[in-house]
């Protein structure tokens, strides 16, 4: 068979088949959708188990096994609609983060109050840990904590960490522009390269970053330095100014991430000044 009769069999099997391919692409962007819906969240799994019933149940039809296959149809309904009842606020931030996707309004004015935030931490010399998601979820450490679902403000931060308040112990984890919840428990970092005097609160803020890819601002309450967290590695900024930027830079996408790398070594050097 010739090139151009391939060809042409292949123009005439789109042809033909159309329909069924315009299905695989629809079915393809819904299942995409609904697992940007549910990333990082605790409904995320239950899906999963969802999807593997559904495809127990073709096989069973398939295989012509008629009491299993009712058994688990029936199953299967009750499984949706307790997972659209029990996983409600999942889907509501899930639906949030969709309707925003390609979209950073709003994200500049939040990493401003954060940055705000910090730098008056800093000036009083009051701890704070702050963790700002990005693709990776952070619901397992938010269940850890108390719920807050606030609008970020420099005031609530200072607020939680207030050296009364009762949530000024743990970390704050900010999402989807929210402050969703406070007094959150990090993993600690068991890195050897990290020095045996840095604190719990530097080691917690460590940890995440290397467990995640979210960017967690972290103020000591010894020397009131502020620091950003950031694939594991711990970068010491000035002010509140620099801070920002760094912050808007980390959520540049991967391929521009050295710049922001770069950004976060000079200004960790111009702290420290110059050598000799």
């Amino acid at each position: 068979m010739s090139v151009t009769n391939i060809e042409v069999g292949f123009m005439d099997f789109l042809l033909s088949s159309w329909e069924m391919l315009l299905e695989v692409v629809i079915l393809w962007a819904v299942y995409y959708m609904i697992f940007l819906l549910l990333k990082g969240t605790a409904a995320e799994q239950v899906l999963k188990g969802i999807i593997v019933i559904c495809v127990v149940v073709m096989l069973t039809r398939g295989l012509n096994l008629v009491i299993i296959n009712w058994l688990l149809t029936r199953f299967l309904a009750i499984s949706v609609v307790a997972f659209l009842i029990i996983f409600q606020p999942e889907i509501r931030r899930g639906l949030a983060r969709i309707g925003r996707l390609g979209i950073f309004s709003g994200e500049k004015e939040i990493l401003g109050e954060i940055a705000k935030a910090a730098i008056v931490l800093s000036k009083k010399k009051t701890g704070g840990l702050i963790a700002i998601e990005r693709e990776t979820g952070l619901r397992r450490y938010v269940e850890s904590g108390v719920s807050i679902d606030g609008k970020v403000t420099s005031e609530l931060l200072n607020s939680i960490f207030f050296h009364n308040s009762p949530l000024h112990d743990g970390g704050v984890i900010v999402s989807e522009q929210r402050v969703e919840a406070a007094a959150c428990l990090f993993p600690l970092s068991q890195s050897p390269n990290i020095p045996k005097t840095m604190g719990t609160r530097h080691r917690a803020a460590i940890g995440l970053s290397e467990e995640t890819d979210s960017v967690i601002v972290v103020i000591s309450e010894e020397t009131g330095y502020i620091s950003l967290a950031v694939n594991g590695k711990l970068h010491e900024v000035s002010d509140s100014m620099e801070l920002g930027k760094a912050l808007e830079k980390a959520y540049i996408p991967k391929l521009k991430r050295k710049s922001f790398l770069k950004i976060l070594k000079n200004m960790s050097a111009r702290r420290q000044g110059p050598k000799g």
